[in-house]
């Protein structure tokens, strides 16, 4: 892969071609399984941001005009590239982020899934006509213009390959700023692209300082939208910075996805199935299960049965036969988890399992907890995790455990276990933007992905998807003078 690291220099894709830095300069790339150095990324600097901002400005005048049948074929060419080239994309997730190899495969399917179904929403009709009065009145969904897409570390592929997808079909230029943590997938993404025909002109990586481009990239005339999936706190700096320009945005930000288990559940069997959930990615998954709230007749049992699940995982470097779960991304994340379960064991908490750093690996390595007897005033109530730990919450009536629930300004992702009738009532009550019931699988091509209150706005997936990334054109034909 031309523009990845796995121990060489990740390089900037601008105007068609892979390249450093004009200043040369460059960060370092750290395997998260054991800290060491194994490469380097690219620090874009200004020169080097007006250069790609230029390239997709013209790539864009020219790709909107492009037939929705050559968007469609590019992108279900660039599907099956990525998919003959799977493990050594997954190799560079694995290699870069951490995660098991088994699951980077997974992640490297899924964005190729996102190529697919783009394609066909490419073709689709979105637009309306009709005529009244002698008159003809049309309305058109073009795309809406060069956009500046910012995605985080946890899904390298993936994340940015569900703003990618949308914007080459609905006829955009795009400029995409993955994370300097894990630049290698979303490298390959662009690879593919272009691999199958994509002009060159049309898209731009381009990886550095996040701030100093996104300031650089929202004021500048050509953007015309932003996407984003990161933390509360950047989406709340870009709405700022987006102000002036009155620019639009999709924001995909944090979540803290409450699980409400009724009674009438199997507990030792959705015990089981939710710690294989909250363990994925070590726990750095924006809709991962992060509040347990069980009845409180149930709670130890469900404790007990969750605690031995996540016991029994095999935590390892993540290209290693059998491993479960991989490191945290980087050394902010362990100080992170290690406050929070620190904080945890200060209020009277107990923990059932884990709550140690894994000291006989080299990485960032943080042992699946779960603890139970959680303090009202703990953290880890209203801050997400991102990691991987466990509260169990007991509670005494659904209506409580409803009303907690929601009582985050959190509101991407929920979860509800039990009869399906009474898990239906209670889904209908959560102030979230998608939820499962008895099963924790939410993110697929077809669908739309996203959250309320602060976890953002805009949709990314399904049909919604693609209406981000066009604009509504209302055109009034009126009869000829005779």
């Amino acid at each position: 892969m031309s523009g990845t690291a796995g121990g060489r220099e990740a390089l900037l894709f601008i105007d068609g071609r892979w390249r450093a830095a004009a200043g040369g300069a460059s960060d370092e790339l750290r395997d998260p399984a054991t800290g060491e150095v194994v490469g380097s990324v690219a620090r874009a600097g200004e020169a080097d941001v007006d250069e790609a901002l230029a390239a997709v400005d013209r790539g864009f005048a020219a790709w909107r005009r492009s037939e929705p049948a050559e968007r469609a074929r590019v992108l279900r060419e660039a599907a099956a590239i990525l998919r003959s080239r799977a493990e050594e994309v997954a190799g560079a997730i694995t290699a870069e982020q951490g995660k098991p190899l088994g699951e980077a495969r997974s992640e490297v399917e899924q964005s190729a899934g996102y190529f697919d179904w783009y394609a066909g929403e490419a073709t689709r009709e979105r637009g309306r006509r009709w005529s009244s009065g002698g008159r003809e009145f049309i309305v058109e969904r073009r795309p809406i213009g060069p956009v500046a897409a910012f995605s985080a570390w946890n899904f390298p592929a993936s994340l940015p390959a569900r703003k990618i997808a949308p914007a080459i079909a609905a006829g955009c230029g795009i400029l995409v700023k993955p994370a300097e943590e894990a630049p290698g997938a979303a490298a390959a993404l662009v690879e593919a692209l272009v691999d199958a025909g994509l002009p060159g002109a049309v898209i731009a990586l381009v990886t550095g300082d996040a701030p100093a481009i996104a300031r650089q990239v929202i004021g500048s005339p050509v953007i015309r939208k932003i996407t984003l999936t990161g933390s509360i706190p950047v989406g709340r700096e870009l709405v700022r910075l987006s102000a002036e320009p009155l620019q639009p945005l999709s924001l995909e930000l944090g979540g803290h996805a409450p699980v409400i288990v009724l009674p009438g559940a199997d507990v030792p069997a959705v015990a089981r199935a939710l710690a294989g959930a909250k363990f994925r990615n070590a726990g750095q998954v924006c809709i991962s299960p992060t509040r347990f709230f069980v009845p409180g007749e149930a709670a130890e049992e469900f404790a007990e049965h969750f605690a031995a699940a996540a016991a029994a995982l095999t935590v390892g470097p993540g290209d290693r036969d059998g491993v479960e779960v991989g490191p945290l991304a980087n050394e902010r994340r362990l100080e992170a988890v290690s406050s929070l379960v620190d904080d945890l064991r200060a209020g009277g908490a107990r923990v059932l399992t884990g709550g140690r750093r894994v000291e006989s690996l080299p990485g960032w390595f943080y042992e699946p907890t779960v603890v139970i007897d959680v303090h009202e005033d703990a953290r880890i109530l209203t801050e997400e995790p991102f990691g991987p730990i466990a509260p169990v919450l007991p509670y005494r009536s659904v209506d409580e455990a409803v009303a907690r629930a929601n009582a985050v300004e959190q509101g991407l992702a929920a979860y509800v276990f039990g009869p399906e009738g009474e898990a239906r009532d209670v889904a209908s009550r959560l102030d979230v933007g998608m939820i499962g019931v008895n099963g924790t699988a939410l993110a697929v091509a077809e669908a739309p992905f996203g959250g309320v209150k602060s976890s953002g706005y805009g949709r990314e997936g399904g049909t919604e998807g693609l209406d981000e990334y066009t604009v509504a054109v209302y055109t009034q034909v009126a009869p000829r003078d005779r």
